[in-house]
């Protein structure tokens, strides 16, 4: 049981009253009769909470929450006593969410049963523990409250962002895709792999007549096209200490994870076989690149439990297990994160080995903060020093992406938050255009 804040304000007041009584000898006896009064109220109201106040509550959420996105919990309340309630209620959120003033209020009418909703988002994978719910209670009078708790502990597994995909693949089926970004890329020309000449005969397309070795043959000879086979694409994500660095409260390893199981989704739409390997300073996980229908599961749980490490990743590990684990030439997406152009530097030869045998897209992150202060005006000479620096540290993120090219290798800069629509958009770019191999 608490005394509100209604009950020390009902206190301050009369004691005001017995203090002016000092001066004006009735107020004093007004302030003793109002000392009484409250007493008298509060123990009426206690009784009350402990003798007829009966409330149900529980918590409703879904088993799995999605990582960087908004998830619903809702909190059902039942109200079995026959007066209005006032509530306050706390829930016991998880740790990871450090959140320790959450608190909602409402009201319930004797009888009454509602929900009251709110959203959690979830910047690091693992399981998240719900405790009980607390719920404190007051009536009408309100100057005591009853706490009651309910055991309604609850275990969450959060997992890479199922909501981002299902959204993806809403939009897929309505063809509003150009709403996420995706762009449309289209070519003169079909997506099929020419196969052989042959003559022409009555029902062959004309727009495929090859005219010059018609001209040889003296007689119309067509192209004939098969269609284009399926390709083997792969989430390369790197999982060092660089993607620790973090951006809107998520690490880069979880923006890429978030990525690769959108990317995935969308290889496999498009009749590509998706995998996923992950790397530090050994190999990690591997799921071989598949068409299946529990491919996607089997992408989603390899990535729930990827954590990034203290150490420097190594690149000179990638190409004899790439080459053990992948059979085939393969288009791999690099996900990873430069900071300066010396890093590239160590790793360029390792990466060049890999192009030569796959192709590669490297992805890595721009720095938003430091580009967004760059743009800042300069007001004296220390701010003139610290933007040279920036400037200086912004252009060597371009020079990794022009010495890339130069070694033959794709590569993409964009900002965590664009980071699954920029992936997206190359690759579908570089399939349209048939790069991928």
């Amino acid at each position: 049981m608490f005394l509100t804040s209604r009950f020390y304000i009902v206190m301050a007041v009369a004691s005001a009253l017995m203090a002016a009584g000092v001066a004006y000898s009735p107020l004093f006896l007004v302030g003793q009769w109002s000392l009484v009064l409250l007493v008298m109220a509060v123990v009426a109201d206690i009784l009350v909470l402990y003798s007829q106040v009966r409330l149900k509550a529980s918590r409703l959420c879904a088993s799995r929450f999605s990582l960087g996105d908004d998830n619903e919990v809702r909190i059902r309340l039942a109200n079995l006593s026959s007066l209005a309630l006032r509530l306050k209620v706390i829930d016991e959120l998880p740790i990871q969410l450090q959140n320790r003033d959450f608190s909602m209020r409402g009201q319930l009418d004797k009888g009454e049963s509602r929900e009251m909703n709110y959203s959690v988002r979830p910047l690091v994978r693992g399981e998240y523990s719900f405790g009980d719910l607390l719920v404190f209670v007051s009536t009408g009078v309100g100057l005591a409250e009853r706490r009651l708790r309910f055991a309604v502990p609850a275990t969450v597994k959060v997992y890479p962002s199922f909501l981002m995909l299902r959204q993806y693949e809403l939009m897929a089926t309505t063809d509003n895709l150009s709403e996420m970004g995706i762009k449309r890329v289209r070519l003169a020309g079909n997506n099929t792999e020419f196969e052989q000449i042959k003559d022409y005969v009555q029902g062959d397309d004309y727009r495929t007549i090859n005219w010059k070795a018609s001209a040889r043959r003296s007689h119309l000879m067509v192209n004939v096209y098969e269609d284009e086979r399926s390709q083997q694409v792969f989430s390369l994500i790197d999982k060092g200490r660089l993607m620790q660095q973090s951006f809107g409260g998520m690490t880069f390893l979880e923006y890429s994870i978030n990525a690769s199981l959108v990317f995935s989704y969308v290889a496999i739409h498009r009749q590509d076989k998706a995998g996923v390997i992950t790397f530090d300073d050994k190999m990690g996980s591997f799921v071989p690149a598949e068409r299946s229908s529990g491919q996607m599961q089997r992408i989603l749980e390899s990535l729930y439990a990827l954590q990034t490490s203290f150490g420097e990743s190594d690149y000179s590990i990638l190409c004899p297990n790439v080459d053990r684990l992948v059979g085939r030439r393969s288009f791999f997406v690099l996900y990873t994160n430069f900071t300066d152009f010396s890093s590239l530097e160590r790793q360029l030869p390792y990466l060049r080995l890999l192009n030569q045998r796959h192709r590669l897209l490297v992805v890595f992150f721009e720095d938003v903060e430091l580009s967004g202060f760059t743009a800042t005006p300069v007001h004296d000479i220390e701010d003139c020093y610290q933007h040279v620096i920036a400037e200086k540290l912004a252009y060597e993120r371009r020079l990794i992406i022009s010495t890339l090219k130069q070694n033959g290798i794709y590569g993409l800069l964009t900002s965590p938050q664009r980071l699954t629509v920029d992936v997206i958009n190359r690759y579908v770019e570089m399939k349209t255009r048939h790069l991928l191999v």
